[in-house]
């Protein structure tokens, strides 16, 4: 009953974290766009302190919204905050984390190909880049070089190479790519709780008290708003790459994922422009060449790219391992009948080139890492292999189970 309940808790996990995503990242775009919309009011709405006004139609009505230079003359009786949209996407987000890649480590997260790790030391690692990358961000966020685009864009596009080039010299692919996005997801969020939130709250009180309000908070919460706002296509892809394994499998895994995190920024860069007044189709056309020049390009087949491919090469065999009892024998066999065509180093698969999931099975170590996830796939749901493609017959289910499942395969 546990693997179908653990998925089942993992299902939960991932639709909640979905939905609080929707929410987050439609508030994110669309204050963004209505900032950006806003229009100079007519000279008496001006007197009334309001900056700027936007009419639109929706839902078989018409609405007007305002907004006020620095605050209305006073507080209205209801206020609607954007806060639990944040909070709540972060701690689903780091919930499914630990579920599925701390509690599993040596299936997801652990490749003995990219560096033989304990569990607690892998979990330590995660935890700790992704605490280091926030307090990274909030040192440069707060120094000088904030203040200059030209130096604070690039900054920020070395440190984030910097990061994902460590996760991926750490983890398996998929897990640089979840981590990569869990640290972005923990900026944003932070974004929000350190600055963005209080910064509200502090105007809300200097409005309720009838004192002016200071305007360095709010062009502060407006700038982070900002950067999540540009951080919102990036992190998007990067939660949905584990599912693309020719991404992050690829050589240069992390090299690949930072020049789509910067493509995907660049091209949510148009839509700013545009709600902004400035319709500019070059930046959307260019972005748009650019992602699939980057499709084509680690699309060529392997025997183009260099020799320094460790990511997809086979795992180390160790030569004084244990011989395999009868049982292994008969796991392996069925294993490089049923599944290595897919779950290989090389596949031969006519439509899977790279190993689903990452998951490969070259060897007996192999097949240990990833035994939970053989057991749920061949014999709890039956589901693999892929439309049973290669013919797995029940008694060969039953053979797995008993051996996977038995001393002899632990």
């Amino acid at each position: 009953m546990w693997p179908q309940l653990y998925e089942w808790i993992s299902l939960f996990i991932k639709w909640f974290h979905v939905i609080c995503a929707f929410a987050w990242i439609g508030a994110s775009f669309y204050f963004t766009w209505l900032d950006n919309s806003l229009k100079t009011p007519p000279e008496h709405k001006k007197k009334q302190g309001i900056k700027g006004d936007l009419w639109a139609v929706h839902g078989g009505g018409f609405y007007e919204v305002a907004k006020y230079q620095a605050a209305p003359p006073a507080m209205p009786e209801q206020l609607h905050w954007f806060k639990w949209e944040a909070y709540t996407t972060w701690i689903t987000g780091t919930l499914l984390l630990f579920w599925m890649y701390y509690f599993n480590a040596q299936a997801y997260l652990i490749d003995p190909r990219v560096m033989a790790l304990s569990i607690h030391e892998a979990i330590a690692m995660g935890v700790g880049g992704i605490v280091l990358g926030v307090i990274a961000y909030e040192l440069i966020l707060r120094s000088p070089i904030s203040r200059k685009q030209s130096v604070f864009i690039p900054v920020m596009l070395l440190m984030g190479a910097l990061f994902f080039y460590g996760f991926s010299q750490i983890f398996s692919g998929r897990g640089a790519f979840i981590h990569m996005g869990a640290l972005i997801g923990s900026i944003m969020a932070n974004n929000v709780f350190l600055k963005i939130i209080p910064g509200q709250r502090k105007m809300v009180r200097q409005v309720t008290a009838g004192k002016p309000v200071d305007p360095k908070p709010g062009l502060e919460g407006k700038r982070r708003s900002v950067h999540n706002n540009y951080f919102t296509l990036p992190v998007v892809f990067l939660m949905i790459s584990n599912h693309y394994p020719m991404i992050y499998q690829h050589p240069f895994n992390w090299a690949v994922g930072m020049a789509i995190l910067l493509i995907s920024a660049y091209i949510r860069h148009y839509f700013n422009l545009k709600h902004s007044g400035k319709h500019q189709p070059w930046v959307l056309g260019a972005g748009s060449v650019a992602m699939l020049s980057l499709a084509v390009v680690i699309s060529l087949p392997a025997a183009t790219l260099p020799d320094n491919n460790s990511a997809i090469q086979p795992a180390m065999v160790n030569s004084e391992a244990a011989p395999l009892s009868p049982g292994q024998h008969t796991v392996m066999d069925i294993i490089e009948q049923r599944c290595s065509s897919c779950h290989s180093s090389n596949p031969t698969d006519d439509v899977f080139k790279v190993a689903p999931l990452g998951a490969v099975f070259d060897n007996w170590q192999d097949v240990e890492r990833w035994k939970e996830r053989i057991l749920v796939r061949t014999v709890d749901t039956g589901d693999m292999p892929f439309l049973n493609k290669t013919t797995m017959t029940d008694e060969e289910r039953k053979k797995l189970n008993n051996v996977l499942r038995s001393n002899a395969g632990s």
